[in-house]
């Protein structure tokens, strides 16, 4: 849990990194699903599949990090906020909307660039939230369409479900820096017919 200097698993130590700062590596990319959705991930967090999130085993807990496909160029920008993969080859563990966005969902393994990017402060970020439907298949179509419509810019597009008899599942793009990053969400949702989307700070999550 968290941020030890050292922790073992399966009778191998690892050491986490004291910086996150100018991290950078190419390596295998797995990721994991269903059976872990709902579990605590290392640094407390729930792991939800629909996220974009990640498992490394030594970066400090949160890190952003891009993930990009040697083979397609495609990239993605992640949360890690969890300890993995640990088997051999592999360098960092996706969640399940993340390999979607990279498409190795079916494949399984891709071989990736990961690189470390600054985190925006929380007091200068905001997630764009574009809708909350009642229906998770009619969110996650959502979610691929906002995927596709927000390239080449590849802010993170994910689902957070509401508990409850009746949850509803809410599909936010984010977390996006103020200022030009944001205003280039908004004016690519404008020309997908996106208009007025709720713009929320972290402690409206």
């Amino acid at each position: 849990m968290g941020n030890p200097s050292r922790y073992t698993v399966w009778g191998k130590e690892y050491e986490v990194l004291p910086t996150a700062q100018g991290y950078k590596e190419r390596g295998t990319a797995s990721w994991y699903g269903m059976k872990f959705h709902g579990h605590q991930t290392s640094n407390g967090e729930i792991y939800d599949v629909y996220q974009f999130t990640a498992a490394h085993k030594t970066l400090p807990l949160p890190s952003y990090v891009r993930v990009t496909r040697v083979d397609s160029g495609e990239s993605v920008i992640v949360r890690v906020n969890d300890r993995g993969p640990f088997h051999d080859g592999r360098i960092i563990d996706l969640s399940y909307a993340a390999a979607v966005r990279l498409g190795i969902n079916k494949q399984g393994t891709a071989l990736v660039d990961v690189e470390v990017i600054q985190p925006p402060s929380a007091e200068s970020v905001r997630w764009v939230q574009v809708s909350a439907l009642s229906d998770i298949k009619a969110a996650m179509r959502l979610q691929q369409e906002l995927q596709r419509g927000l390239l080449p810019l590849n802010w993170p597009v994910g689902i957070s479900t509401s508990d409850g008899e009746r949850p509803l599942h809410k599909v936010r793009i984010g977390p996006v820096p103020e200022g030009d990053a944001l205003n280039e969400v908004l004016a690519k949702l404008k020309n997908i017919n996106i208009a007025s989307p709720l713009l929320l700070a972290e402690h409206q999550l």
